[in-house]
């Protein structure tokens, strides 16, 4: 560390970062096939949960029965214990298109979309869950923030971590996930919430930017609303206007932008 004073040494914390291989076995014409569907570079720790929300998110699974089995199927790697590979097994009635899963297999960090095959499959069929009724007053927005950096426990040691929360209408935080990547910590999220039906009642957090691809999520979950720290894109606006999610970008303590979707937000 260099300081005014002059350098000294110190230890500090790093966010890990490590690759995540999503394997696929699914059912054609009754032939049982297993196959790479995504590698994506994430933190280590709540891998079925991110593998089951990057299924929904991608329109292969719908509901818990469309899945047999999910759990990780290689051995625990040196540095964070963890295995690197999640197998999910679909079951028969879940029909796959085998040729839709073709895609560059890599997936950087930071872009979930940066690994489609083409542009053209970044607007993909959205057929998303129907949205619940929410209406949450701006002061209880307003608080937000705080009360998210109140819970980021590896954002607090590493300062490297992006967040996905999920929030009711009283304001209160129900659940957290971190990742080195935006769309990992929704992933998270959203698929910790895939075996109980979904994220009724509950509305996201970021920690960050908005992208298209986090708007593509929430409507594939049918979340409401998405309050953001940052700001969103113009193609994150064009989606939410499209499919009526909220969008909040640059949420503060003392005020905040709505791009769209104002009647869920009450003056308070």
């Amino acid at each position: 560390m260099f300081a005014p004073e002059g350098p000294e040494h110190a230890s500090d914390m790093l966010s890990i970062e490590e690759p995540l291989e999503i394997r696929l076995v699914y059912w054609v014409r009754g032939e049982r096939i297993e196959q790479s569907v995504s590698v994506t570079m994430r933190t280590p720790g709540d891998d079925v949960e991110l593998a089951v929300g990057f299924l929904a998110g991608e329109g292969i699974v719908d509901d818990a029965g469309d899945i047999v089995e999910v759990a990780h199927a290689a051995a625990p790697v040196p540095d964070s214990g963890i295995g690197n590979i999640v197998r999910v097994e679909l079951a028969e009635h879940v029909d796959v298109d085998a040729g839709g899963l073709l895609r560059n297999f890599y997936t950087a960090s930071s872009c979930g979309v940066c690994g489609k095959a083409s542009l053209e499959a970044i607007h993909m069929q959205i057929t998303p869950r129907e949205q619940q009724p929410f209406s949450i007053s701006s002061d209880l927005l307003r608080g937000l923030p705080q009360a998210l950096s109140a819970v980021q426990s590896e954002f607090a040691l590493t300062g490297g971590l992006h967040a996905a929360a999920a929030f009711d209408e009283r304001g209160a935080i129900a659940r957290v996930r971190e990742d080195v990547g935006r769309h990992n910590a929704l992933d998270k999220l959203t698929g910790s919430y895939f075996a109980q039906g979904g994220m009724q009642g509950l509305c996201v957090l970021l920690s960050g930017r908005t992208s298209f691809e986090l708007l593509q999520k929430a409507a594939m979950a049918g979340i409401p609303l998405i309050a953001a720290i940052g700001p969103p894109s113009s193609l994150a606006l064009e989606l939410a206007r499209e499919y009526d999610i909220t969008l909040i970008g640059f949420l503060k303590a003392d005020r905040f932008n709505v791009y769209c979707g104002s009647s869920r937000i009450a003056n308070s």
